[in-house]
């Protein structure tokens, strides 16, 4: 302290005093960087995410029926699920319901902002 109160009277200037007089914060240690929570939320609920927890269910334990596609709006798909397991007289159910199974973890384990963008809005049909 007492070396930059010489230098300032005296006008001569140290490595010191550059580093003071030359910092954008003025000697102070910069403002710590604080990341913008992901996603910015608008304060309220995400339209279209109410599908999510039924739809999760159904994927879950009715995977074979392909009821959580019929709640999320694809037709075809459910139909497909539903055709394998109809059509091959329940044996193709195992393979239907680890689909329902795996796609309803994926669905729980997604934010709403990520599940209404893939699901709702993307109409990403499987997986």
């Amino acid at each position: 302290m007492h070396q930059m109160r010489l230098a300032m009277l005296t006008g001569s200037r140290t490595a010191f005093d550059l580093n003071v007089f030359s910092s954008p914060y003025g000697g102070q240690t910069p403002p710590s960087y604080q990341p913008a929570p992901y996603p910015p939320s608008a304060g309220g609920p995400v339209p279209g995410a109410d599908k999510k927890i039924p739809a999760a269910i159904c994927a879950i334990l009715l995977g074979a029926l392909g009821v959580h596609k019929f709640i999320l709006g694809y037709t075809t798909e459910g139909l497909i699920m539903l055709g394998i397991t109809i059509l091959t007289c329940g044996f193709g159910a195992m393979i239907s319901s680890v689909i329902g199974l795996v796609e309803g973890i994926m669905y729980l384990t997604k934010s709403d902002q990520e599940f209404v963008a893939t699901y709702v809005q993307g109409r990403r049909g499987w997986f």
